[in-house]
């Protein structure tokens, strides 16, 4: 098989054809491919079983971490906690500007209802950053090139067509049957993919 070959993409007129077409490739038994369109397509999450746990289990991590240290941010400024430290590290620089503790009203330093609005919003920033860095860690973003933009009138994908790229790493890739299959499932074009 030729090393420069990604793999072969099939353009299709209707999003209902790309989403069929998926199907039957699934059920074929193909598992490496990739769908593009200009929209996205109900359906189409499922039908590609591109469905990966690492991002949610992620934001899940940084929030719980976002809450603990919101919490633990406000206990040691609003607590004499840094009092009972040894002398020595009381006098290191900053040590004075941390702890803060201000008897209000005379409520006790560790009011832990208080605590929480910033917790909830450390919480909450700390999601949504893990979010956003997950995804585009995970994602392998920024990507500047993929195979995929030499695909012959690619470009349309932006426009009004949809492209169904199986790739040379699927197990089952064998460069003839995988044309024939293509061609059988009526798209407008079959194309080769080159790296």
């Amino acid at each position: 098989m030729n090393s420069s070959l990604y793999g072969l993409a099939a353009e299709f007129d209707d999003p209902d054809k790309i989403l069929e077409a998926v199907r039957k490739m699934k059920a074929a038994g193909y598992r490496q491919m990739d769908a593009y369109s200009p929209f996205p397509i109900h359906g189409m999450t499922d039908a590609l079983d591109c469905h990966d746990p690492k991002v949610p289990w992620l934001v899940f991590g940084m929030g719980i971490f976002g809450t603990i240290n919101g919490y633990f941010l406000e206990y040691m400024t609003s607590t004499p906690v840094l009092d009972h430290l040894p002398r020595f590290v009381r006098l290191l620089p900053g040590m004075n500007e941390m702890s803060y503790p201000m008897n209000v009203g005379g409520r006790p330093f560790h009011s832990w209802p208080n605590f929480i609005p910033v917790a909830f919003e450390t919480t909450i920033l700390f999601a949504a950053l893990g979010a956003v860095v997950g995804m585009l860690l995970l994602n392998g973003l920024p990507k500047p090139y993929h195979p995929i933009f030499n695909a012959p009138r690619f470009e349309l994908v932006s426009q009004d067509k949809f492209v169904l790229c199986i790739e040379t790493a699927d197990p089952k890739f064998d460069y003839e049957a995988t044309w024939q299959f293509l061609q059988s499932l009526g798209p407008d074009v079959v194309s080769e993919v080159a790296r």
